[in-house]
């Protein structure tokens, strides 16, 4: 299972590899105000996945700490020591 592991990393390397080197070409980005920015198109590409990644997760992170709150309250509950009602005598009472 590692062996396939490590392959599947290998050939996911190699084909990322290829892409960047097939997109080499500059591209130019244009700002507001005549700002432009030259840059290799595979840069772009890699900005563009970070930003939208790093915004995924900053999307995600609210509704994570909601459930984690959520699973310690549970484990504070839980771990309380539970108190039990007296219970009635089970053997003969002759009221003495």
């Amino acid at each position: 299972m590692k062996l396939l592991t490590w392959a599947l990393r290998l050939f996911l390397f190699f084909v990322l590899f290829a892409f960047a080197l097939n997109n080499s070409q500059d591209v130019v980005i244009h700002w507001f105000f005549g700002y432009q920015w030259t840059t290799p198109m595979v840069i772009v590409v890699l900005i563009a996945f970070a930003l939208g990644a790093a915004f995924g997760i900053v999307a995600m992170l609210p509704a994570w700490w909601r459930s984690r709150r959520a699973a310690q309250r549970n484990v504070a509950r839980d771990a309380a020591p539970q108190t039990k009602a007296p219970q009635a005598p089970t053997g003969v009472h002759d009221g003495l």
